[in-house]
C-alpha cells in the first residue's frame, strides 16, 4: 500500500516527524507508525485539538449515546462494591476516559441512587493526553455531581475497587503481520519516492511468534492480521495494580479463532474520520482515528497469568439487558431523556450490528461474585 505525502487533510508537522524517523531508521514497524499517528505527545490524533468523540466528532462511543449507559454501569459497580462488603472506600480507576461523559454519568447516577455508595467512591482517571484531560475537567465541571476526581498518566498502585475501560484497548498501536509462503512476516512502513510504502520483514520481536504459539494458530497464507501486544501488557499491569476487586473491559473484539479465521484476509484495522470508515492508515495522518479488534482469548489468558479470575466475555447487548436496560423505558429518572429519546438510545446501545456487539469482560482478584451483568437469563 502506498500513500502520497501531500494531502491537505494531514497534520504536516506530524507527517514530517514520521518521515524523518523512517529515513533515520530505514523503516519502522507499523506499530510505531500507529503510535506516532495517534499518541505523539504534541501532534498525535489524541493529543491534538479538535472533537474526537460524539456525533460531531469522528466516532461514537456508548457514553455519548445516552446517560442510560453510565447509569447501567453504575448498577454494575454498585453490585461490585456490595460484593466486597460495601467498604468505606471503593476506587474506580477509569483508563482512557474520552471526554469524561461516562465518569460524569456514573457519578450523577450514584449521587441520585445511593448516598452511601457515592460517598465511598474514589474516582480516578488515567489519561496521557493533556488535551483530553482538560476536556474531561470541563465536562465534569458542567455536571451536577460535585466529586473529587483525580488524574494521572499511569495506573495507581494497590487499587481496591474496579479498573474500568471503555473502547481503550482497540485504539492501542498494533503490529501488523502477514503470512508469506508459510512464514510469519511483519509489516514495516517505508518511503518510496514521494509515497509511504510497506515492506514485509522478519518480525521485530520474538513476542509476535510467541503470541501465535500461545493461541495455537496462524493467519492464513497471504492474509494480514494485527497483534496487540500493548493490550496484553496493559492487562498484566492492571492485574498487578489491583489488590482486590475487578477489571471491567468493554471493547470491540473476538475470540482468537474468529479474529484469525482463514477467511479474514485483511485483518480488522479501520480508520475513522467524521464517522466515515476507511482502510487507509496513511491518509489524514494525525487527523483520523485508527482501531483494530481485540483478541479476547489472549486478553483473558494474560489476565489469568496475572492471577485474575474471568467472567465473560459477553456482548454489550447481553450485558446491558442483564442489567435491566429495558426498565429505563418506563422509568422517569431525573436527568434522563423523554421516552422516545430513551427508546432510541436503548436500541442504539444494544443493536447487535453496532454498539451491541462490543464485548464485555470482567476479571476479578481476591473476590468472587456472580455479577448480574454476566448472569445468563438475568432480568
Amino acid at each position: 500500500m502506498t500513500s502520497e505525502f501531500e494531502k491537505a487533510s494531514d497534520n504536516p508537522a506530524l507527517k514530517e516527524e514520521i518521515i524523518e524517523r523512517i529515513q533515520r531508521e530505514g523503516g519502522i514497524t507499523f506499530r510505531d507508525f500507529m503510535d506516532m499517528a495517534l499518541y505523539h505527545p504534541r501532534l498525535g490524533y489524541y493529543c491534538s485539538p479538535g472533537e474526537k468523540m460524539g456525533r460531531s466528532g469522528d466516532y461514537l462511543t456508548s457514553p455519548e449515546v445516552s446517560p442510560i449507559f453510565g447509569a447501567l454501569l453504575g448498577r454494575q459497580l454498585y453490585e461490585m462494591w456490595s460484593s466486597m462488603g460495601k467498604p468505606h472506600r471503593f476506587q474506580v480507576v477509569e483508563a482512557g476516559a474520552g471526554n469524561g461523559t461516562l465518569c460524569l454519568d456514573l457519578l450523577q447516577w450514584a449521587k441520585r441512587t445511593s448516598a452511601e455508595f457515592f460517598a465511598a467512591l474514589d474516582y480516578a482517571i488515567v489519561e496521557i493526553s493533556e488535551k483530553l484531560a482538560a476536556r474531561q475537567r470541563d465536562t465534569l465541571a458542567a455536571g451536577e455531581a460535585a466529586h473529587a476526581v483525580q488524574w494521572s498518566e499511569s495506573l495507581p498502585e494497590a487499587i481496591e475497587g474496579c479498573i474500568l475501560s471503555n473502547e481503550l484497548l482497540d485504539a492501542m498501536p498494533v503490529h501488523r503481520v502477514e503470512m508469506e509462503n508459510g512464514q510469519l512476516r511483519e509489516v514495516f512502513v517505508t518511503i518510496n519516492s514521494q509515497q509511504f510504502d510497506e515492506e514485509l520483514r522478519d518480525p521485530s520481536t520474538l513476542e509476535i511468534g510467541a503470541y501465535f504459539d500461545r493461541v495455537g494458530l496462524l493467519p492464513a497464507d497471504a492474509s494480514r492480521a494485527e497483534v496487540n501486544l500493548d493490550a496484553l501488557r496493559w492487562i498484566q499491569r492492571a492485574g498487578a495494580a489491583l489488590t482486590r476487586g475487578f477489571i471491567l473491559t468493554l471493547d470491540y473484539g473476538y475470540e482468537a479463532t474468529e479474529l484469525y479465521a482463514p477467511w479474514r484476509t485483511d485483518g480488522t484495522l479501520l480508520c475513522f474520520y467524521r464517522h466515515n470508515p476507511s482502510a487507509d492508515p496513511y491518509a489524514r495522518i494525525g487527523r483520523q482515528d485508527m482501531t483494530s479488534h481485540v483478541d479476547f482469548t489472549s486478553l483473558r489468558r494474560a489476565g489469568e497469568e496475572a492471577g485474575l479470575h474471568t467472567l465473560g466475555p459477553i456482548s454489550q447487548s447481553e450485558f446491558l439487558t442483564n442489567l435491566g436496560i429495558a426498565e429505563t423505558l418506563s422509568q422517569m429518572e431525573r436527568g434522563l431523556e423523554d421516552y422516545q429519546a430513551r427508546r432510541r438510545a436503548v436500541v442504539e446501545l444494544i443493536d447487535p450490528a453496532e454498539l451491541g456487539r462490543i464485548k464485555v469482560l470482567a476479571q476479578t482478584k481476591g473476590v468472587r461474585a456472580d455479577l448480574r451483568g454476566f448472569a445468563a437469563g438475568a432480568n
